[in-house]
């Protein structure tokens, strides 16, 4: 029996959802206030229609009858003005909320491993901090004060009738055990019909998302009918989520309405016999009962519509307390404050692996010395972006040491470990914004005076000035005005203007035309002068410039040296890799 209630509504939830009220009380307690009144108010006006019956209409007395209805109108002008206050204010609150949630909910998302959103759908996470919260907003808004608002005008009405005529109000209450039932099973079923809406809306939003992201995919693979009737199905399952909250809602206010009808229709012939022949009822007292059945029954039927509203909302709140709650944060606990690294870079028996089991670094031990420009090569999968995932500590390695200037990165507080690295990666992410602001990234210590002087530096300062607006274009989301090898650019300039210690480039110019190839060449010479710099090499100019090559198979550093010490090795990885993928690659 407790389960069933606890599937209708889940008071541990709402008691963590009510503690963000805190902040709000005296609204909060404002909203209340209003409720009481409204509940008050609720019974006045009938009673006056009562005593204006019973008193004037009746016996024909037209003295002192404008005075009840001078009243009426005041009570009603101060219903109107309460209503407004409950309204307006119990939105607000929702919404202040809401606001409060949502940004710690983003705070918490933004200390993820990546490894979060390596197995989560970006349209799930955007469903979770956009239209689930709206759904929270609305257990305030329209849901829970609604309820509480209803159940005060059902109470007050409930206790009056009873206090002014026992036998009228039985008639009434007669069918009141039915609609309670009936209002207990609407809710018990609307509930999992909301859980299946809302995973229904999580599922389409993703789908939606990624396929708009992935157009040009779609298209150049003509991919557009299969997703066409993929998206047709998922739509049918939103579609029928949402047609069981239909169907129940057609099935029950029917209902609630029929069973008010029946009541209204009982209270006129019992009340009316009571009235003419017994007089154990006033005409004013069954007046007064024809207009309170419909503000009883109409509460009742809103309870249920609103516990709906209200049901959706902690469906909703439990998907992002779920987020909230996930703990897949990298262990930040260093307490030391990296100022300026040297650069020297340590890696001691690393293993690692991204799924469990299935280690993709087996043992790995290297070492790069200050000031120096190491390249990375190997074939797919060898692990040497993983390399770089971990210096940078967005997954935890398994086992083994990883250190910079003879300092476990572990001990390195996170934020000042990442300002000592700048990372270009292979795919360029550019944010719907100016160039310049996705070269400072907002850093308010960045300066447009320091962003034009390191374009200068690095060779680019032309290219960027013959965009329409220059530094201020807007490139769009994901940088969509800009051809490849121009975001590569930018996101050189992102790295170099951070004055990094530590360099890691992922330098992929296979795609780029030739003028943009030799820009990031010679922007990949200036960046990397002086400072320690990690290269995954996919041309072989890069790699005869490396102070070092460290050559990756299956998880394993297979071979190091030199440019020219590889190559004397017969058989080798690394020969082999030049004969076969990086002459071709340099030809091409």
């Amino acid at each position: 029996m407790s389960n069933k209630k606890e599937n209708i509504f889940d008071i541990t939830l709402f008691k963590r959802l009510f503690k963000y009220t805190k902040p709000y009380r005296i609204v909060f307690y404002g909203v209340l206030l209003s409720v009481l009144i409204i509940g008050g108010l609720s019974i006045a006006t009938p009673k006056l229609l009562q005593i204006a019956i019973d008193n004037h209409i009746k016996l024909k007395i037209e003295k002192g009858f404008l005075y009840y209805i001078i009243v009426m109108v005041i009570l009603l002008v101060l219903q109107t003005i309460f209503q407004f206050f409950f309204q307006f204010y119990a939105a607000w609150l929702g919404q202040n909320i809401v606001q409060d949630v949502r940004v710690i909910l983003f705070n918490h998302m933004l200390k993820f491993k990546m490894k979060y959103y390596d197995n989560s759908s970006v349209g799930m996470l955007i469903t979770r901090a956009v239209t689930d919260m709206e759904r929270i907003a609305d257990i305030f808004g329209q849901g829970l004060f609604m309820i509480m608002r209803d159940l005060m005008v059902m109470v007050a009405i409930s206790a009056f009738m009873l206090y002014t005529n026992l036998k009228l109000s039985l008639i009434v209450f007669v069918t009141m055990p039915i609609v309670l039932y009936a209002t207990k099973v609407f809710q018990r079923y609307m509930k999992k019909a909301f859980e299946e809406v809302r995973t229904e809306v999580s599922n389409l939003n993703s789908f939606v998302q990624e396929r708009v992201s992935g157009m040009k995919i779609l298209q150049l693979f003509t991919r557009e009918a299969t997703e066409y009737r993929n998206f047709k199905a998922i739509n049918e399952r939103h579609k029928k989520g949402w047609l069981k909250t239909i169907w129940y809602n057609s099935i029950f206010f029917p209902i609630a309405d029929f069973l008010s009808g029946i009541t209204s229709g009982l209270i006129v012939y019992f009340g009316g016999l009571m009235v003419v022949i017994s007089s154990t009822a006033t005409a004013g007292e069954l007046f007064m009962f024809i207009m309170m059945i419909p503000q009883l029954f109409r509460p009742l039927r809103q309870i249920a519509d609103k516990f709906n509203t209200l049901q959706m909302g902690m469906v909703a709140a439990k998907r992002v307390f779920k987020i909230i709650d996930t703990t897949s944060q990298i262990n930040d606990k260093g307490t030391i404050e990296a100022q300026d690294f040297k650069g020297a870079i340590t890696f001691k028996d690393v293993h690692f692996s991204y799924v469990e089991n299935e280690e993709v670094l087996k043992g790995i031990s290297l070492n790069v010395k200050a000031g120096e420009t190491v390249a990375i090569v190997g074939s797919t999968g060898a692990g040497k972006s993983t390399v770089i995932n971990l210096l940078n500590r967005f997954y935890e390695i398994n086992s083994g040491e990883i250190l910079v200037d003879n300092i476990d990165i572990k001990t390195v507080t996170l934020a000042s470990l990442r300002n000592q690295i700048a990372v270009v990666l292979q795919d360029v992410f550019l944010f719907a914004d100016t160039i310049m602001g996705n070269i400072t990234l907002n850093h308010p210590e960045i300066t447009e005076a320091q962003v034009i002087q390191a374009a200068k530096d690095i060779g680019i300062h032309d290219f960027i000035s013959s965009l329409p607006n220059g530094y201020f274009y807007n490139v769009k989301e994901r940088g969509a005005m800009l051809s490849s090898g121009q975001r590569q650019l930018i996101s050189f300039l992102r790295a170099y203007v951070t004055n990094p210690s530590i360099l890691i480039l992922d330098e992929a110019t296979s795609s780029v035309d030739s003028y943009s190839e030799q820009l990031i060449q010679n922007a990949t010479d200036k960046i990397t002068k002086g400072r320690t710099s990690i290269v995954i090499a996919h041309r072989l100019a890069t790699i005869q410039k490396a102070d070092k090559i460290i050559v990756m198979d299956a998880g394993k550093i297979v071979e190091q040296g030199t440019h020219k010490e590889l190559l004397k090795k017969e058989n080798g990885y690394y020969r082999n890799l030049y004969e076969v993928q990086f002459l071709k690659a340099d030809v091409a």
